[in-house]
């Protein structure tokens, strides 16, 4: 089995992994200006998605253009999620930059779209193909690809045993449980593993604890009359903060993106922990429209306001910020990490930032909490320990060479390909 990375490889953002010039790992796209994509110009016969975040998903429909059909294989979550994306890319990006897509990609995205939910095996480029629960977003997925009865030029024979391959792609995932989603527990028999490496060098707090001084922080600040403005990425993250302030009983608002992806995870309750908390928790929250001056007047309420975006890049967090940033008693409490050069990272650093082409100085109060949705040191070390005897391609991380090392000294066959790499795997 030859495996090509054409992103993610030693990085994060634009994952992208080809098998065998046939079979394709999710193909994402890292923000920036101007975005960036996978290398090279792969012509799949099917494509397989982890899970629907932009660094996974993004440049998907691009795949799609010219005669180019390849069947996309997803949950249904990911692929609801995958259009939103797709749409929110075309509106922002779509007149900046040489957009790879165009409406026509997004719209053929339904006629080539197979979903799948966990452990059903399904066929993909000849290959048998299964989903495995990955606890990191509503729909998110391991992908193991085996290769036996596959012949060299991706027709299926009759041996059950020459050549036979198989490779577990991790996607991004979670070991841990969280409000939302369950972590996950699938360790599939593999001879090959690409794993992700985010928090190979971290050790998260105990959820409960972070949660915890979360509330209390929110809680002291509406009781001494101010308002929290909680930046959250759209997918995954919204939702968690929701029903963290419900189970904790926080007044909020939510607002953004989050409010969009909220309805989807909803439709879904097979692919969440529970269903009805998160219902419990979308009642409890009020939605904001943004009509007439609300945003403006929601600002100077003694609440919480979980909005996008996550790092203060853009979103309805360009409102609410300068509306209460010059009095202390307020609060911006960030829940995802900060990307260095964004403004939310130069606010928590040097207090103050840009927003909306503004340097701004904040007096507003600043913290910072770990709800990531990534297994950290312990996790990563946790699951891999069931794939001793296979080989370890490290991915999607920005120490991915360090972390291949520490894996060779605790014994195991582990390396991290470089960008455009081609790996023989066995």
């Amino acid at each position: 089995m030859n495996v090509e990375f054409l992103g993610g490889a030693r990085e994060i953002g634009r994952s992208a992994v080809l098998v065998d010039d046939s079979l394709l790992l999710d193909y994402g796209m890292a923000t920036g200006n101007p975005p960036s994509f996978p290398v090279g110009d792969p012509d799949p016969d099917a494509v397989v998605v982890s899970h629907g975040h932009l660094d996974h998903v993004g440049a998907v429909p691009s795949l799609l253009s010219g005669d180019a059909r390849p069947p996309v294989h997803w949950t249904p979550p990911t692929r609801d999620l995958a259009t939103v994306l797709a749409r929110d890319t075309l509106k922002l990006h779509g007149g900046s930059y040489d957009c790879p897509f165009t409406e026509a990609e997004i719209e053929r995205l339904s006629q080539v779209s197979e979903t799948h939910g966990y452990r059903e095996t399904f066929e993909a480029a000849g290959y048998e193909v299964t989903f495995y629960d990955a606890g990191h977003i509503p729909g998110s997925a391991h992908v193991l690809v085996d290769s036996e009865g596959r012949s060299p030029s991706g027709n299926r024979t009759q041996s059950d045993d020459d050549g036979e391959t198989r490779l577990l792609y991790t996607g991004d995932f979670h070991t841990e449980d969280t409000q939302l989603l369950s972590g996950t527990t699938a360790r599939p028999e593999a001879d090959v593993v690409i794993t992700e490496s985010t928090y190979s060098d971290v050790d998260h707090d105990p959820r409960e604890a972070v949660e915890e001084r979360f509330a209390e922080s929110v809680r002291t600040t509406i009781w001494e009359g101010g308002t929290v403005v909680v930046p959250a990425f759209a997918i995954g993250r919204t939702q968690e903060m929701l029903m963290v302030c419900e189970t904790h009983d926080i007044d909020c608002y939510v607002d953004g993106m989050g409010q969009r992806v909220t309805r989807i995870a909803r439709r879904y309750p097979d692919f969440l922990r529970d269903g009805d908390a998160l219902q419990r928790a979308k009642s409890h929250a009020r939605f904001v429209t943004g009509r007439d001056g609300q945003r403006k007047r929601i600002a100077e309420k003694n609440t919480a306001i979980v909005t996008t975006s996550g790092m203060l890049s853009g979103g309805p967090a360009m409102t609410y910020v300068p509306e209460i940033r010059g009095n202390p008693t307020n609060k911006i409490t960030f829940t995802g990490y900060q990307v260095e050069g964004t403004p939310g990272r130069e606010l928590l650093d040097r207090g103050r930032a840009e927003i909306d082409g503004r340097v701004m100085p904040v007096s507003a109060q600043t913290e910072a909490y770990d709800f990531s949705a990534h297994a950290d040191r312990d996790g990563l070390r946790d699951f891999l320990d069931s794939y001793r005897d296979a080989e370890i391609l490290v991915n999607h991380g920005d120490r991915c060479e360090a972390f291949a090392e520490e894996l060779r000294e605790a014994g195991f066959d582990a390396t991290a390909p470089e960008l455009g790499e081609r790996v023989t795997a066995e």
